[in-house]
């Protein structure tokens, strides 16, 4: 980190939106059907397989600079930080100027002013930014913000595919249509009055707080209350800095006003501590850690007095996210390889480093050899290393810190586990640590209940025919309680799970892996420790965004005060 001169400024030649002089639209407007982005495959010798090792080329060799964004201007306060790639963590991607205090307060004005003209546009003005966005990405800037993604995130390209191009398109072309349906639930009226709601924007602004993991997450966090009308703060993480940088340029290109999203690298204390000590403070949207979630809620509530308005809070937080198989999983060799599969690619495809991936199995002793050898043959096969290199399964860790931590987790796996395969851990070039299974004797052991977000997977072995105490030590081991699967063939087997189980998971699967929601498909988020449930991807997000006002509109009142019961016989 080093210091530079005073601020520079570099502005955009975009003139202030006033609202004069525009021209009324008139329509009940239905946006395009969405659907689900495709997923391209990236096979050797495919068209876009080129297209993004030519980027994941050019990307690689400059080191970008990644200001603030405040009001269209980018602003360079000379405080930096370094993006480096964990694949080669030598490797500096992009040298980042990080925001302070005095930035924010500005940013916040800024934000606060310029939502006087977002709010007022017609709402199908916003919704054709993000709509255009999505197509933007889908076509021109795909390899662009995948190969940040790569690069930046360690993602292999089919992680990057399925997150930053199509996850990404998805919310911001779902999230247009569940708007369209959100303005149009209006109520009855009864003769002689018009009945309408108004879906107001929150009065203030929404502090976004954005998660390395994943790209779409992190645009989503600010666009999704920008849609309804309100203004982001937004601070990503800051080693997902490049791909976040280049999803800001993005949206600048579908041109998004300036001023609706503060764009503010920074550190936890120089951003939040201003930003919640803000009367303004409208709305909070996170994905993070819950014990970050949870420090900044302590946060609100002590400043609960100051503010304008109840901040709406909105989290997705923690996970331990578990495989649960019934004896009937293994009644055949199709079904046995299936689980195998499931176990595998939810455990460790990104390294574990998703918010769903299965870190506790529990399987029942009649299968569990077969599912075990299974699993080991895939892990034999899994190769570890840079994502440029298209033959890699997994790639690095996000950082030392990460890395640090995991190291830990394999030395208590090879002090008080069995471990099967994996267990080590090298940080000489990039932070690489090799997928690991390893078997518990304890149900409550520290592997079973903590999350650990990495490659690391622990298997417990039942007595088949103690299921439902397995189901009981599911439910009760771990205080998170975002994604989870059953694996049976026996339908009573796969019906008692999903009622022992109902609150264990806010995304629960039967015979799949607990990872891969898909917009418009499975609405993601979990409650207990994993954060407020209120649903990436549905209408049920949106909807924090709004403070609806009922307006009654009497067509012809009354002109006596008398009413019936007054008369006298």
């Amino acid at each position: 980190m080093g210091r530079a001169p005073p601020l520079r400024y570099q502005n955009r030649a975009f003139p202030p939106s006033t609202g004069a002089g525009m021209s009324a639209v008139d329509g009940l407007f239905t946006p395009p059907l969405p659907s689900n982005e495709p997923v391209l495959g990236y096979a050797a010798g495919s068209p876009e397989r080129a297209v993004l090792q030519a980027e994941l080329s050019r990307m690689g060799s400059e080191v970008v600079e990644i200001p603030c964004l405040v009001g269209g201007q980018e602003v360079y306060t000379g405080i930096t930080v370094d993006v480096t790639n964990p694949c080669d963590h030598r490797h500096v991607l992009a040298r980042a100027h990080v925001a302070t205090p005095e930035l924010v307060g500005h940013a916040i004005d800024t934000a606060v002013k310029a939502q006087q003209d977002w709010a007022a546009l017609p709402w199908q003005e916003r919704a054709a930014v993000f709509l255009r966005a999505a197509d933007l990405l889908s076509g021109p800037w795909r390899a662009r913000i995948n190969a940040s993604t790569m690069l930046c995130q360690g993602k292999t390209s089919h992680q990057a595919e399925i997150d930053a191009a199509c996850e990404l398109a998805d919310f911001w072309r779902f999230n247009v249509a569940y708007a369209a349906g959100i303005l149009a639930d209006q109520p009855g009226s009864n003769p002689g009055m018009w009945n309408r709601l108004d879906h107001r924007p929150l009065e203030g602004f929404v502090f976004a707080v954005t998660p390395f993991n994943f790209t779409s997450i992190a645009l989503n966090l600010p666009t999704a209350p920008a849609l309804m009308g309100n203004v982001a703060i937004w601070k990503p993480s800051t080693t997902q800095l490049l791909s976040a940088w280049e999803g800001m340029q993005l949206l600048r290109a579908a041109g998004l006003p300036d001023g609706v999203i503060a764009f503010l690298p920074g550190h936890g204390a120089d951003v939040g501590d201003p930003v919640m000590g803000d009367p303004r403070l409208a709305g909070l949207h996170f994905t993070g850690s819950t014990a970050t979630f949870r420090h900044m809620w302590r946060r609100i509530a002590d400043n609960l007095d100051q503010y304008r308005t109840y901040p709406r809070i909105v989290g997705e937080t923690g996970g331990k996210d578990f495989i649960i198989a019934h004896e009937s999983a293994g009644d055949s060799d199709a079904d046995l390889d299936r689980l195998a599969v499931a176990i595998a690619r939810g455990g460790f495809e990104y390294q574990g480093q998703k918010c769903s991936a299965a870190s506790r199995i529990y399987m029942p002793d009649s299968i569990w050899p077969a599912v075990r050898d299974r699993v080991l043959a895939i892990m034999s096969q899994l190769r570890m290393g840079d994502v440029r290199d298209f033959g890699n399964f997994l790639g690095p860790v996000i950082d030392e810190r990460a890395f640090r931590k995991h190291e830990e987790y394999l030395r208590l796996a090879h002090d008080s586990a069995h471990v099967l395969a994996g267990g080590e851990a090298d940080g000489t070039t990039g932070w690489f640590v090799q997928p690991t299974l390893a078997q518990v004797d304890d149900p409550n052991h520290r592997l079973m209940q903590e999350e650990i977000f990495g490659p690391v997977l622990s298997a417990w072995v039942y007595p088949a025919a103690r299921y439902e105490d397995a189901l009981e030590h599911v439910d009760n081991t771990s205080p998170y309680a975002l994604t989870g699967a059953v694996f049976a063939r026996d339908r009573y087997a796969v019906q008692t799970a999903m009622g022992r189980l109902r609150h264990a998971a806010g995304n629960f699967y039967v015979n799949d892996k607990p990872t891969g929601a898909v917009v418009g498909q499975q609405p993601f988020g979990g409650a207990r420790a994993s954060g407020t449930n209120d649903k990436a991807g549905s209408p049920l997000n949106l909807l924090r965004w709004v403070s609806p006002r009922t307006i009654k509109e009497t067509l012809a009142g009354p002109t006596d005060w008398r009413y019936p019961f007054l008369d006298q016989p």
